[in-house]
């Protein structure tokens, strides 16, 4: 029976791509997909384009593909990467540039069609009302403070990009786990609208397989269990990311490149099945809604689990569409306090904060306190009964407001507090500007007015 071997790339933008390295040099892999884009990233390239409108895909993609490509190419390895955000043509433009100077060759895709901000108007008048997901809020709110808006597409125009010839094919915001899928469409010849149950279970088993090697390391022991379990977990900082080997049937075996650090057993590839799962038997995407409630994972022993039995039924008619909105201006500040009495301290400086503010009548939408060391973590469920016996206190505290002028004001309230305020003070870290704000606004739209915009370009470079 054909198989594919398919290696995680990154889980998020920033992290590392050594283990990467490890898969193609001894994972044998054919495809390595690569998850730059966590849910936030898209308001961080936003920024970046703001400052520069030739950014806005994530920065890490040209040094790492420069690391990478030589080894790649020679092992025959293909690349799908989301790393194209809020650019992917600027993405394919960077990295078309990088790889000339080299004198090396390569084809490069790129999907777009996920960019909705200029269609907005038109996709309210065809229908579509884009409240927000979770409070059903009218769009109107924010409508005037869009600065982004993308939808999640799915595995169709990444198949199409293989199709063409693609060695590394680049989109904006897909699904997440549509980028493993589509080379397991593309290679097995499996059709995404399937006129059967097992049709559909064989796209639900590729697509749990991208949920599982979706997040790097965390597929393989990061980030693993409770208090003591994480310790058990070998050598993390080798950590070899997770690589599925993939039959045409579905069924799949996950493991790891020989000689890495991490571990995968039954317990570490059921904790990442079950990450970020609101309903296990009813997983959305746009390719497929996956029912992990039949899955069945089987322990063969040396970092390697059998993944079979997963259920799929036809996706939904809509696509998930995330916006971003400018939501105000944050202004911050971070002092530290010693024992004795650490926490009383710090808890005196909040106090003389907010009445300054008060005086200085200091507007704002919202006023963030944490203690750093106490509850920053555990908010209201930190135990306050040992309050007294902390060594050292680090008080945070972050303002929201509209008024750019207030954000950037509300640090200077803390500094003369070195000399002026309670004794044993240390380690402020400057007066900041203030920064801006994005925020998300969730929602969806359907996907027949989503699916002409999509487009695939082809391009390639010669030394």
């Amino acid at each position: 029976m054909k198989k594919i071997r398919l290696a995680a790339g990154l889980g998020f933008y920033g992290d590392n791509w050594e283990p990467i390295r490890a898969a193609i040099e001894f994972g044998e892999v054919n495809y390595v997909c690569s998850d730059h884009l966590a849910e936030l990233t898209l308001a961080i390239l936003r920024k970046d384009q703001a400052r520069d409108p030739a950014a806005g895909f994530t920065r890490d993609l040209v040094p790492m593909l420069s690391a990478l490509w030589p080894m790649a190419q020679q092992a025959g390895v293909k690349f799908v990467l989301n790393a194209g955000g809020l650019n992917p043509g600027g993405a394919r433009d960077a990295l078309l540039a990088a790889f000339k100077a080299k004198g090396w060759t390569a084809r490069i895709a790129v999907v777009t069609g996920d960019a909705l901000l200029d269609h907005i108007d038109d996709l309210r008048a065809q229908g579509q009302d884009l409240a927000h997901l979770d409070t059903a809020a009218p769009i109107d709110e924010v409508h005037e403070r869009l600065v982004f808006a993308n939808a999640y597409l799915g595995a169709a125009p990444i198949v199409e990009a293989l199709a063409s010839g693609a060695d590394i094919v680049l989109t904006g915001r897909v699904a997440d786990a549509a980028l493993f899928l589509a080379p397991l469409i593309h290679e097995f010849g499996w059709s995404l609208q399937p006129g059967d149950a097992e049709g559909w279970s064989r796209l639900a088993q590729g697509l749990c397989v991208g949920h599982l090697l979706e997040c790097s390391g965390q597929g393989a022991g990061g980030n693993f269990g409770s208090a003591g379990a994480w310790q058990k977990v070998p050598d993390l900082t080798h950590i070899g990311y997770p690589i599925a080997e993939v039959f045409e049937n579905g069924s799949a075996i996950i493991t790891k490149a020989p000689g890495t650090g991490g571990r995968i057993n039954f317990h570490t590839v059921r904790q990442q099945l079950l990450y970020e799962v609101h309903n296990p038997q009813r997983y959305l995407s746009p390719d497929v809604v996956l029912d992990m409630s039949t899955i069945q994972l089987d322990e063969l022993g040396g970092n390697r689990v059998r993944l079979r039995g997963a259920s799929g039924s036809a996706p939904p008619a809509t696509l998930k569409l995330v916006a971003g909105y400018e939501n105000g201006w944050m202004g911050s500040a971070v002092l530290g306090f010693c024992w004795p009495d650490a926490m009383a301290k710090a808890r005196a400086v909040v106090a003389s904060i907010k009445t300054q503010m008060d005086e200085k009548r200091m507007r704002h939408e919202e006023l963030h306190v944490e203690f750093l060391g106490h509850d920053s973590f555990l908010g209201p469920h930190a135990d306050s009964t040992r309050e007294a016996e902390l060594n050292e206190v680090w008080l945070r505290m972050a303002v929201r407001a509209s008024d750019k002028r207030v954000a950037d004001a509300f640090p200077r309230l803390f500094p003369w507090m070195a000399l002026s305020g309670p004794p044993f003070m240390g380690g402020f870290h400057g007066i900041q500007p203030a920064s801006q704000l994005l925020g998300l606004w969730p929602s969806q739209v359907a996907r027949e007015l989503i699916e002409p915009l999509v487009k695939v370009e082809l391009s390639e470079v010669q030394p």
